[in-house]
């Protein structure tokens, strides 16, 4: 049974989006073959698509001291925290993939502290979660933590950001009522 896209507001035709908002939701149908909610539920604003998606490919697409995987564990946690549906299951998903580990998304979204994770990934999650749920009380005892453990200033802001970006994205995905799309569910569950 496919899930609706978003239930709140609603949902664009791609033929009706604007020619590089339609652009990029077929590019990214071409690749993963299926077009992730999210696309389709944001495209009701294209502005503010464009401006969404322009942050977090900046934040989530470069190099830099965090692995792809660690950058997804960070979403993965801090979505669980604010209980986002959509972004546990879809950035579970690119998790397992990124880390190679069908477990991982699953233990880190339940409870990050008894995931098989290095403690230097712990403690990226510590702070990011801090920055997720107590934001007021962060102290330069926590970044003296967290930097102890090889992070970069440049590494500790993009933890930070990705953190806070993701809050957005999770308060809107719960506003529309944003559906994971069926095909996260399995992927990266089972080697291909």
């Amino acid at each position: 049974m496919t899930q609706p896209v978003a239930k709140r507001f609603p949902t664009p035709a791609i033929d009706s989006l604007p020619h590089d908002i339609r652009g990029r939701l077929l590019a990214v149908q071409e690749k993963s073959g299926f077009v992730p909610n999210v696309f389709l539920t944001l495209a009701y604003r294209p502005d503010e698509f464009r401006a969404f998606f322009a942050y977090h490919d900046a934040l989530m697409e470069k190099d830099g001291g965090l692995t792809k995987a660690e950058r997804e564990m960070i979403v993965v946690a801090t979505s669980a925290a604010n209980q986002c549906h959509y972004c546990v299951i879809a950035h579970g998903a690119i998790l397992r993939i990124r880390a190679k580990n069908p477990q991982i998304a699953d233990q880190i979204a339940v409870n990050y502290r008894k995931a098989d994770i290095t403690p230097r990934q712990k403690a990226m999650l510590d702070f990011a979660m801090k920055v997720c749920t107590e934001p007021h009380r962060i102290s330069e005892p926590d970044f003296a933590t967290v930097a102890s453990h090889g992070f970069s200033d440049d590494d500790i802001w993009d933890i930070a950001a990705i953190a806070a970006f993701f809050a957005l994205s999770n308060r809107m995905a719960n506003v529309t009522d944003m559906r994971p799309n069926d095909e996260f569910y399995l992927m990266g569950r089972v080697p291909k």
